[in-house]
């Protein structure tokens, strides 16, 4: 079993390809009664005595989204967690804000939630296998902000992200990127490139080639990586953006549908492998870096 803390509802991030677009609530905002329900159920798993098991934060919204700095309720989170890091195995945060944590008061609950006490059931297992107890995962899928702007407009930007978790690193936290998600790229076969479809090469091998040289720099665990997909969001239409990034793939599938599945288009498997995974792979190779798909990361989180 694993746990999921989504701190808030909703994302101020507002990623045009955000897969929780299909589902979370449009307006960002505190949960009621969340501090009182969190300290209720972390009582609970001391009070039946539960095991130890991996803990996310977030997977569906930005624990670190500017509601933070107002409401520090991942703050109380960390620190609750903390407490209570016999409940809990690896503990993950997944941002794209890291540059809250530079505050000491996240430096110094990170460094307790990176120790696991002498009496950790999983104690023994974590220092055999040199696993890190605690993992703050970035979301950067872009190298420049030209290209960051179209997609992740609202989101900090790239170089912010990248002093934070130089910062991190400096501070001894470990650090996984997440270069996710990968899109198609140029030239797309058959005589056409973005342009023709109204988009920049939003992740030309160059960019990706400095993502994965960073994350070589950072010294990061790995690499997490999906292809990207169109989701179709819960209100409205797709933004514009992806209704062209839709079309983009429809092209690379050729005679082959697009396969619809959990309230998303995606690219067949035997174009998304050739086209989109496999130079970026060719690239993590080439420095050394392991990568790992988005899925395969959660489920392997030990």
């Amino acid at each position: 079993h694993r746990y999921c803390v989504n701190v808030y509802t909703g994302c101020e991030h507002q990623c045009q390809y955000c897969y929780a677009t299909g589902y979370i609530a449009a307006e960002p905002n505190c949960k009621n009664r969340f501090r009182q329900d969190l300290c209720k159920d972390l009582d609970a798993l001391e009070a039946y005595d539960v095991p130890p098991a991996p803990v996310h934060l977030s997977n569906s919204t930005d624990p670190l989204q500017p509601l933070e700095e107002q409401h520090r309720h991942t703050l109380f989170v960390l620190q609750r967690l903390a407490e209570y890091r016999n409940r809990f195995s690896t503990v993950t945060l997944l941002t794209k804000n890291p540059a809250v944590l530079m505050d000491d008061r996240y430096v110094q609950v990170l460094h307790r939630l990176g120790e696991l006490p002498s009496d950790h059931l999983r104690r023994a297992l974590f220092d055999a296998k040199g696993c890190p107890p605690l993992r703050v995962e970035c979301s950067l899928a872009f190298f420049n902000d030209e290209h960051r702007r179209l997609l992740d407009s609202v989101a900090p930007t790239v170089e912010s992200r990248m002093e934070a978790l130089r910062f991190l690193r400096k501070e001894g936290v470990p650090v996984f990127l997440r270069i996710d998600p990968l899109f198609p790229r140029d030239p797309l076969g058959g005589g056409k490139t973005m342009a023709d479809f109204g988009l920049p090469d939003v992740q030309p091998l160059r960019d990706l080639e400095g993502l994965v040289n960073f994350s070589r720099e950072l010294a990061a665990g790995h690499i997490i990586y999906s292809a990207a997909k169109i989701t179709r969001p819960k209100q409205g239409a797709l933004p514009p953006v992806m209704e062209r990034m839709k079309r983009v793939y429809q092209h690379l599938a050729g005679e082959q549908p697009l396969v619809f599945h959990g309230g998303s288009w995606r690219l067949p498997e035997s174009a998304a492998a050739p086209l989109v995974l496999k130079p970026f792979l060719e690239l993590c190779h080439r420095y050394s870096m392991p990568a790992k798909p988005c899925k395969m990361n959660l489920i392997t989180t030990p």
